[in-house]
Order: C-alpha cells, then structure tokens, then sequence
C-alpha cells in the first residue's frame, strides 16, 4: 500500500532478465574502477544545456544526452557524465560532450543535433530514453550508441535489435540485498524503510534486494525488522512520481521516520536530497536516523550529509561509459549487453566512511560472507524486476 496519499505513482513496464545471465556479458564495457577526471565542461550556447571537455579530434566525439534530472544529480546523470570525462582523460584523441534534458520532449531534438555533429558515439541515460535511441540506432546504422539502465533483455527496448547498441546494465538486487540485510542489522528500532522515484525494473530492482535483504538478516537471526515502504512479494510501495522533486522525498521520508524508520533507503536520484534533508532534520531534533545512498557514493556525491550514509548501493556507471567510450575511439566497439554485477565490481556497496567504526565487525563479516554466496549462487536474490 502506499505510505502517504501525497506520493505518487508512475506505471513502467519491466520484463525478466535471466539472473542465469549476471556477470556475463556480450558488450564492449567491463566494470574496472576507474578515478575520475577533473575536467570540467564549459557552456556552449544550445539551449538545452550543454558542456564538452577532452581534446579536439576529429571523428573521436562522444557525446551524451542527459534524462530530465539534470548533469548534476547527484546519481546516474552525473555518474555517467564522470565517465564520458574519464575516456577524455584516458585518451587524448577523444572530445567528449553533453547537452542536457530538461523534459522528455528534449530526446529526440538533442540526439539529432549530435547525429548533425557527427558524434563518433551517442551515449543516452535512463530508461525514458529507450525508444528515442533505439530509432535513432536503427537509422544510423553505422554511428555507436550507448544506453545506460536500459536492454531487450529487460523489454526496456523493444523493437528489432539494433546490433549499434551497447546496453549497460546492472544487477542491482546483488548489492541492494546487502543494503538491506546491512540496514537490518544497524537498525536499532526494527524498522528501516525504502522508497523509489518512480515504478521502474531499474528502481524497483534495488527495492526487492533491499527487502530480501532484510528478510534474510530475519531469517538468519530470528528477528522481526521491518520493511516500510516496499514489499517485494506484492510489488506495491512508495514512489514519490519523479526523479527531481526534493519535497517530496523529504515528505515521506518524515512519515517513515514518524512511524519509526531508523534506516531509510531512496532510490530515487535527486529525490534521495530531501530524504537526506529530512534525516538530517530529524537527528538535529535529538532522533538517532541514518540512511544509504544509492547509485553513487553519497559521500562523494552528496558530502555534504556524508555523516548520514552508513554506505552505498552503487552502479559501475563510470567505467561502464568510459570502456564504451574509448571502445567506440578505438573501433573495438560492439553492440551487446553488458551486466555489472557484485563479482565483476559493477554492483557493490561502497566504503562504510563515517560508519566504519560503527558498524560491527561480526556484521561486516557476515556481509563479507553473503557477498560470497551470491556470487556462488549459493544465496539467491530473486527479483520480479530485473535490468
């Protein structure tokens, strides 16, 4: 059931992803850590937005259009971003750009001016942007394109496959069931709580990790935590209806915290900001409230409430865009599907940084051993919303 009558929902179609299939992968990305490069964009005059960095070379451009949360979000935009700078710093031969989207309608004009540009690859991030690559893709058959979040495999494209397109995606119920059983066992109340952007495989995806998470830390130390927020058999939840609007991430996270949540998950870019504001909130007025982050390292990401984030369920986004990047640079790219995944670093939790002294070391332990078992297989994470 939903938590408030103030959330929203927004309907996403999701199809199955074999989890036979994680850790494999037919694309050109593998998932290396990689820093990130300290180049910065400067304005051109479109006006969607736009930045570029790297060298000048001609035929090596690559180029990235943004979903509507903006290059700074704090999550995938901007992951993606860092990695398109990482291939301008990796090699000196490639200029990478953005131009950036500020509604849907932006897609299809910002991919066809870098189609006029003649981009050596068009880089897109989201789910939302799915059917403008894919036609895109078919029509330039000889141009690279790379989409981020987003496969046939998961009926997120959907039409004939389009052998141009590199699919990055990440299996992210891996890392989001040791989010939950991390926040199971950190939690003092027995609540912790998760809520999404909107209802997407890419988001609902880290819910139903988290909430196995959680059960499995039950089932292993017969304890009752509960889940607010999501419910991974039934599908149903709260999702605040975007990715952007911080208010309302900050609203329903004060009704988990009011109903006792000590540990809230959001999966929902740019939203998790009011969540975090919320906490934060809440501990200045004598409340003990943590959270995680997601996508990226919040400490890194979003430093500023560093001291909330017990850790991160992150994506491998950077290397995943940089490898496909300089793949395209180097005429090695191939169109396929790429999974990060815990055992090849493309879905992990990040570093525990302020919380390294407080979470114990029998849990950290027994998160050490899960990690184990599920790239074993001999721990299960079924999901019912796959990349």
């Amino acid at each position: 059931m939903k938590n408030t009558a103030l959330i929203a929902t927004a309907a996403a179609a999701a199809a199955s992803l074999l989890i036979a299939a994680c850790g494999s992968s037919s694309s050109s990305a593998p998932a290396s850590n990689t820093t990130s490069s300290s180049a910065s964009a400067a304005t051109s005059s479109t006006a969607a937005g736009a930045g570029s960095t790297g060298a000048a070379a001609a035929g090596n451009v690559g180029c990235m259009v943004t979903d509507t949360g903006g290059i700074n979000d704090k999550s995938f935009n901007q992951s993606a971003w860092q990695g398109m700078q990482q291939a301008a710093a990796a090699n000196p031969n490639v200029t990478v750009k953005y131009l950036q989207s500020t509604t849907q309608s932006d897609y299809v004009p910002n991919i066809n001016t870098f189609l006029g540009e003649k981009c050596k690859i068009i880089v897109t991030v989201g789910f939302l942007m799915a059917a403008a690559t894919e036609s895109a893709a078919g029509k330039n058959p000889t141009r690279d394109f790379a989409i981020v979040d987003c496969s046939y495999a998961s009926g997120c494209l959907t039409g004939a496959k389009e052998s141009n397109i590199d699919q990055l995606t990440f299996n992210t119920v891996q890392d989001g069931f040791l989010g939950g059983y991390l926040a199971a066992g950190m939690s003092k109340t027995g609540k912790v709580a998760t809520f999404g952007g909107q209802d997407f495989g890419t988001v609902t995806i880290y819910m139903d990790g988290y909430w196995d998470g959680v059960q499995y830390y039950n089932q292993k130390h017969g304890t009752h935590v509960q889940v607010l927020g999501w419910n991974e058999k039934t599908q149903k939840g709260s999702f605040t209806g975007d990715f952007t609007n911080q208010t309302k991430g900050q609203t329903v996270t004060q009704t988990f915290i009011s109903e006792g949540a000590d540990v809230i998950f959001p999966v929902a870019g740019n939203v998790g900001l009011g969540a975090a504001k919320a906490v934060q909130q809440a501990n200045g007025s004598g409340g003990k409230v943590n959270m995680l982050w997601v996508d990226t390292d919040g400490c890194v990401s979003a430093a500023q409430y560093c001291k909330y984030f017990i850790s991160s369920v992150t994506k491998g986004i950077q290397s995943a865009v940089k490898t496909a990047v300089l793949g395209s640079a180097s005429g090695s790219f191939k169109g396929g599907t790429y999974i990060g995944t815990l055992a090849n670093g493309g879905a992990v939790l990040s570093p525990f940084h302020d919380f390294s002294g407080q979470v114990p070391a029998a849990l950290q332990s027994e998160l050490k051993t899960i990690q184990t078992g599920i790239e074993n297989g001999s721990i299960q994470t079924p999901t019912k919303s796959p990349v």
